[in-house]
């Protein structure tokens, strides 16, 4: 449970090991890693360098295509933007972590069954971001297309503009959003979760 300042409970913070080094422990995908970083290491690199994790995408390297896109404490952010050392205590989930043992989460089967991707690049970023545009929507998180007649805190009903607006800091080069936003609104009728079980 976080903390009132947005640390995880017996997060004591990164603990300096020298003048550019921290210790820190970050939970990916269910798995506590603990690691001395560079306080430059951002949460992209530490996946894909360190950990060995490289569904994860880095794209522009600037926070504007979405292809880093992964799930912290449960919430989507662009991993480029994010210094390991501030994330002490989180829990990180990437694409690799979204399946549960031999089944894929229902957002991957969503999308395999739309083809909703052409050269796969952007796709693990689409498809965190979408677990996150649920699970954003089921909290009743408005959006810039949400009615404002919409109840307060009420679960956001995912229309189509709804889900373009809301999916709209990724980006796919190829041109695949029509079928990303079928298959987005495929996974939220079948009523996917963030765990998507």
């Amino acid at each position: 449970m976080p903390t009132a300042d947005g640390r995880r409970d017996g997060a004591d913070g990164p603990r300096p090991v020298n003048g550019r080094h921290s210790a820190l422990t970050l939970t990916v995908n269910g798995t506590p890693h603990a690691l001395t970083l560079d306080h430059r290491t951002t949460v992209l690199d530490l996946l894909r360098e360190h950990l060995g994790l490289t569904g994860t995408k880095k794209g522009c390297d600037h926070g504007q295509c979405g292809a880093c896109t992964v799930l912290v404490d449960g919430r989507r952010a662009n991993s480029c933007l994010l210094l390991a050392v501030a994330h002490d205590g989180r829990r990180i989930t990437t694409v690799e972590g979204l399946a549960h043992a031999d089944r894929l989460h229902p957002l991957q089967e969503a999308f395999l069954e739309r083809d909703a991707l052409q050269c796969g690049y952007c796709t693990p970023g689409q498809i965190c971001s979408a677990v996150g545009v649920l699970a954003e929507a089921a909290d009743g998180f408005p959006s810039h297309v949400t009615p404002d007649t919409a109840p307060s805190g009420a679960p956001v009903a995912l229309t189509a503009d709804e889900i373009r607006e809301r999916m709209s800091g990724n980006l796919c080069r190829c041109g695949a959003y029509p079928r990303i936003v079928e298959a987005v609104a495929d996974a939220a009728a079948a009523g996917a979760g963030v765990g998507g079980r």
